[in-house]
């Protein structure tokens, strides 16, 4: 008997899954297959039988949806390929989700996507699976003066607190990205940018055991003011300076600047 089957041991007919859930009779399995093909996901109930949809809104804990195994999908014969895998951490505990792509016309009897979130019999590995694999979108600028100096910030929080990188961040919800790398610009650094008709450097990376991915779209602008006229938001941004390009992609922290600032080099 292999590890998932083990924990795959269900409680008694005798008695019920809220009852068994509180004696912690039932434990997730610790290795299970995120299947996802055009919005669809692949569910089963803890017996690993599905395919079993969700109810948006609901609340009972009449039944708890997760993530197949391994061995479920071989057994319902579902040919797919590995992508990669994510950590999740709850309770002390790892659990490890396989991301996968089935090879398989669109299964229509899985359940949307988009339901997940909103279902609480959803076991929390999935609904955080599911969460984590939504893209994160950030808008940065490039901005350069006519001495084809780079502007970039030290910033004073995040993952990147203490080293240099481009203005922006997180865009705002229908927020175009042109539109984002300005206002972040303007809430830094205290200035108005006017953005060049160059296209910007689309970039995307994943945190791959962490499944959490980001899409950056960085553009080029120019301002051609002084380091002391800026306003640096406080809290946020500890200091800013002018690079050369050579220095500027010495210096930039981040990846998606690095390649960013690359392109100026064309």
């Amino acid at each position: 008997m292999d590890e998932d089957e083990a924990l795959l041991q269900f409680i008694p007919m005798k008695t019920s899954l809220d009852e068994g859930r509180q004696r912690g009779m039932y434990m997730h399995p610790r290795t299970v297959v995120y299947l996802e093909h055009d919005g669809k996901l692949l569910l089963v109930d803890e017996g690993g039988i599905g395919p079993k949809d969700c109810i948006m809104g609901r609340q009972s804990g009449d039944v708890m949806l997760r993530f197949p195994t391994t061995k479920e999908i071989e057994d319902y014969g579902i040919p797919w390929v590995e992508e990669r895998q994510t950590d999740v951490r709850f309770d002390g505990e790892t659990y490890t989700v396989i991301h996968g792509t089935p090879s398989i016309d669109w299964p229509e009897h899985w359940t949307w996507k988009d339901k997940v979130v909103s279902d609480n019999c959803v076991h929390p590995v999935a609904r955080e699976a599911v969460y984590r694999s939504i893209h994160r979108l950030v808008s940065k600028v490039m901005i350069r003066n006519d001495l084809n100096q780079i502007l970039m910030a030290k910033v004073e929080r995040g993952f990147f607190k203490g080293y240099w990188g481009l203005p922006g961040g997180y865009m705002n919800h229908s927020e175009e990205p042109a539109e984002g790398c300005v206002r972040e610009t303007q809430e830094e650094l205290g200035i108005v940018i006017n953005l060049e008709e160059r296209k910007p450097v689309i970039t995307q990376r994943s945190f791959f055991r962490d499944g959490v991915s980001f899409v950056s779209f960085t553009y080029c602008g120019r301002w051609n003011g002084s380091i002391e006229e800026l306003k640096l938001k406080e809290g946020e941004i500890e200091d800013a300076a002018w690079f050369h390009l050579d220095e500027a992609i010495a210096n930039a922290a981040s990846e998606f600047d690095r390649l960013a600032l690359e392109s100026l080099q064309d």
